[in-house]
């Protein structure tokens, strides 16, 4: 078809390829011409090897989203774990207390709550998906100049390998330090947690029976998320200062300081493998749209990852764009228009804005040292658990789906 539309999506993550998946399996993609820019090399992820680091909790929504575009079958066939009940909290509180918050997948008829799966697992997967599709992606192709066209709408590229594009919509899927976003102005509210997220991988010495656990420590929160033959990932929000002594400490004695911040829940932690430490932050672009530029995930926002809802809110993002350009044809709008763009913006800048601040509030509830809070806390654990449609509209939120 003559006068395809240009899609330059710049980030080849998880939530840049699957923009450009979505947009290649939508209703109008025969009048697309897709392309997926990266700065990095091409990863080379190997399904033989272990467990890689970092992983996602990945909602059923997403997991929807994930099987249309035929992505999911190849995840679930290696190493998604799935968890059917989720478990979190207070250090005051004993693992069996009833003041903890407590989710259980048969509550709502479903089989699990979701998976923990990943990251460079699903990032191969969807880059396998498009390839396959055909879409053209060019890793180590940076972006050396990013100009709006003068006197018009939209954005002028060159790249590192010399290459100029003008596409009729510019998609920033390139993470929290997005060129793109930068490039174009788009300015953000930002806020350093003085937090770091430790990573690790340990063994139980107990069975974590597919349930994620999280417990509410004075530092910050410690994630202790399911994965095949018996393993945990370990994400542990605490002071950088806390972070720094964790990846100095040797095998042994970080093992044991696991053990104690998971309250022994498990039994003795046994550490696997390497471990990584990252800051905390919370970021949210005051702009999602420019004339004829989108930005998606991270690039548009970073949520603390207590509540394991940054990549989901990411593929939400893909999901509402697609959905925009795809109406864009029918009633005869430009894919770059801004009364158009803003639509996209309307959808999920609300959405995604409540989220970030409700778990940033959170966060900050359970940081507090106030013995109100506390006894707070305890009371509103108790009120949850039993507060029945409140803890199913929570729990339809947090997966993605009506339930």
């Amino acid at each position: 078809m003559k006068n395809k539309k240009t899609i330059i999506i710049v980030g080849a993550g998880m939530v840049g390829l699957a923009t450009a998946a979505l947009l290649a399996k939508s209703n109008v993609s025969d009048r697309l011409e897709i392309k997926v820019l990266d700065a990095g090399t091409r990863p080379k992820f190997k399904y033989q090897s272990g467990a890689t680091l970092r992983v996602s909790a990945i909602s059923l929504g997403t997991i929807n989203m994930l099987s249309n575009i035929g992505a999911w079958e190849s995840i679930s066939r290696f190493r998604a774990c799935p968890y059917s009940k989720m478990f979190v909290w207070d250090e005051k509180n004993h693992t069996n207390d009833s003041e903890g918050i407590q989710f259980d997948a048969a509550e709502f008829g479903l089989t699990e709550l979701g998976f923990i799966v990943e990251n460079e697992l699903i990032q191969q997967a969807l880059l396998n998906e498009i390839e396959e599709i055909g879409i053209e992606i060019k890793f180590a192709s940076r972006i050396n100049n990013l100009s709006k066209i003068s006197g018009e709408w939209g954005y002028k590229i060159e790249t590192s390998d010399g290459k100029f594009y003008s596409p009729d919509l510019l998609i920033g899927a390139d993470g929290a330090l997005s060129q793109v976003r930068e490039s174009a102005g788009i300015t953000t509210k930002s806020r350093e947690y003085f937090q770091s997220a430790f990573v690790a991988m340990v063994k139980p010495e107990n069975h974590h029976d597919n349930i994620a656990r999280q417990r509410f420590l004075k530092n910050g929160p410690i994630a202790l998320l399911p994965l095949q033959h018996g393993m945990l990932s370990i994400v542990w929000s605490t002071t950088p200062e806390d972070a720094k002594i964790s990846m100095s400490c040797t095998d042994k004695e970080l093992a044991k300081k696991l053990s104690i911040a998971s309250g022994y829940i498990l039994g003795v932690l046994d550490v696997h493998g390497p471990r990584a430490s990252f800051p905390l932050k919370i970021q949210h672009a005051n702009h999602y749209v420019l004339p004829g530029l989108a930005l998606v995930g991270d690039a548009a926002h970073i949520i603390h990852p207590l509540a394991g809802q940054g990549v989901n809110l990411g593929f939400a993002d893909a999901v509402s764009l697609t959905e925009i350009i795809a109406k864009a044809f029918s009633n005869g709008d430009h894919i770059g228009d801004l009364p158009l763009l803003r639509r996209y913006e309307r959808q999920r800048k609300g959405a995604n804005m409540s989220m970030l601040y409700f778990v940033d509030g959170l966060n900050n509830l359970f940081l507090s040292n106030s013995k109100t809070l506390a006894a707070i806390r305890g009371i509103g654990a108790h009120l949850f658990n039993h507060s029945g449609l409140i803890k199913r509209l929570t729990a339809e939120v947090a997966l993605g789906i009506k339930i």
